[in-house]
């Protein structure tokens, strides 16, 4: 894990990115104990608190739970959740945008399919 102390974005929500994104890299594989709050916090110099409140973002969003006693782990289904999470943010984030430009180019949707397939090397 990487956080970046001067960046705009709280710790508490790097955190939350940089578990997540672990978790849908296969890092941290379903069931599997993740690091605790302590451990994170000693190691990356963070207040517990802060890393606690990114934990509890997973824990929201029903990626990881807590085993009273024992710590923190990753749910059965997380990477998937995670998967489908990316790819409405994808949508929403770049498809719908590049539809809007492509009208605004005069970009019919076979234009458009075609750079797709030329951005993967097809055609």
């Amino acid at each position: 894990m990487q956080f970046n102390f001067n960046s705009s974005e709280p710790l508490y929500l790097q955190v939350a990115a940089q578990i997540e994104n672990a978790i849908f890299l296969g890092s941290f594989a379903a069931n599997e104990q993740i690091p605790s709050t302590t451990e994170i916090s000693r190691d990356f110099k963070i207040n517990p608190a802060t890393v606690l409140k990114g934990m509890n973002i997973l824990v929201n969003d029903g990626l990881i739970e807590k085993k009273r006693g024992l710590g923190m782990f990753v749910l059965a289904d997380a990477q998937e959740k995670i998967r489908v999470k990316r790819q409405n943010e994808f949508f929403h984030d770049y498809i719908q945008k590049m539809i809007v430009e492509a009208r605004n180019l005069g970009l019919g949707k076979e234009a458009v399919i075609s750079l797709v397939e030329k951005g993967f090397g097809e055609k």
